[in-house]
């Protein structure tokens, strides 16, 4: 049974319209083959050879234009400079937290935007947080993102544009495995990833090939809000590391707080973890707990976690709610978390409490939203130059 919405105006290719050249920066490696075969730049039997050449250039060193392929030729550069870009997707905001994390507004079409976080100093340096989807259609009540109506799925070329985009803002060109800012990708920014199955896991071949951006797959966490029948093709086609976003232990709760589980109750939603491919001590699962305040955060909802989670390899990321305009809960007392905690961690769990980071500019966990409460950062900064210009 296929669960992923079809719901792209364009798939994971070099199309584009005829007036705007396209860009080469993000695509697969058949994507990328596909694409100078197709444009005529170069015959299909140099096109594995090319597209190779090409990609060490794009997703190792990280250019932005063709004249910087110094062992390719001129005349090949110029055919590819008439046809092709590098460029990136806008990106219309950058703002930095007090705590150092970034976030990103990026534009992929008129009207299309999506969010994406830097978080640093997690892992052994730091995370990048990418959404796979504009909005989001599973409506988890405690989620920003799922107060947006779905816009459409993300390609893969723009899932990993969104990693360029950063180590662009962060000077990680090109790629080296020592001194990383960007050492881990997590797949918790807007949207349901596998809901969009074939894009994540097409940019996870992007992001991980070592001749590129290479970040591995074991440094790589996929979260669901449990699309079960999807959960072990993941761990099958991509080798990732799985986070489920659980937050509730009896289906009554989590199907107010997770309508998904309506679908996919918590029965089935533990028997489809327990079977994901790899699943060791070394290979823990991560279960999301966000604290909720009078809602899921009592002793007795504690014990029964440690119970539901009995003999599966797991982490559990207790979250303290981060709020977020017409919120309607609030963050459990920090002394109600640590006895929480607690209770997790004597039953041999590990249990860190996640600290939040960058709630200042709304790019905690749950707070992303492409569409401002107030206004778009493209329609404050006209303001700001009409304003300016008046004065």
């Amino acid at each position: 049974m296929s669960t992923t919405l079809d719901i792209n105006t364009r798939r994971n290719s070099a199309a584009a319209p005829a007036s705007a050249p396209a860009s080469l920066a993000g695509l697969t490696r058949p994507a990328l083959r596909e694409a100078l075969v197709n444009s005529g730049a170069v015959p299909p039997e140099k096109a594995k050879m090319r597209a190779d050449q090409l990609w060490r250039w794009i997703h190792h060193h990280g250019v932005t234009g063709f004249d910087a392929m110094t062992n390719v030729s001129k005349d090949l550069r110029a055919a590819l400079a008439e046809r092709f870009t590098l460029a990136r997707p806008e990106l219309v905001e950058r703002q930095v937290s007090r705590d150092g994390t970034r976030k990103y507004l990026i534009r992929l079409a008129p009207g299309v935007e999506c969010e994406t976080v830097f978080i640093p100093d997690v892992g052994r340096s730091g995370a990048l947080c990418v959404s796979s989807q504009v909005g989001c259609t599973l409506n988890c009540t405690f989620c920003h993102t799922g107060t947006q109506a779905l816009v459409r799925n993300l390609t893969a070329q723009e899932i990993a544009a969104q990693v360029l985009i950063a180590r662009d803002d962060l000077g990680e060109w090109p790629t080296s495995n020592e001194n990383r800012q960007i050492t881990n990708i997590v797949f918790m920014g807007m949207g349901e990833p596998l809901y969009n199955f074939d894009a994540v896991a097409d940019s996870i071949d992007v992001i991980s090939d070592g001749d590129g951006i290479a970040i591995s797959r074991r440094r790589t966490t996929v979260s669901t809000s449990g699309v079960v029948p999807k959960i072990r093709e993941l761990g099958e086609r991509t080798q990732a590391m799985l986070a489920i976003s659980l937050h509730a232990t009896n289906d009554g709760l989590r199907d107010e707080l997770v309508p998904l589980n309506r679908k996919y109750p918590i029965a089935e939603l533990m028997e489809a973890i327990r079977a994901y491919p790899g699943l060791s001590n070394a290979r823990r699962v991560t279960f999301e707990y966000v604290m909720l305040k009078g809602v899921n955060d009592s002793l007795a909802e504690a014990r029964a976690l440690v119970n539901l989670l009995k003999g599966v390899p797991a982490k559990i990321n207790l979250i303290p709610f981060n709020p977020w305009p017409g919120a309607p809960y609030e963050c459990s007392d920090w002394e109600t978390i640590e006895k929480f905690a607690e209770v997790v961690n004597r039953a041999g769990y590990a249990s860190p409490i996640r600290t939040p980071r960058g709630r200042d500019i709304l790019a905690a966990c749950g707070q992303l939203r492409s569409e401002s409460v107030k206004q778009r950062a493209s329609e404050r900064r006209k303001l700001e130059r009409e304003a300016g210009a008046a004065s």
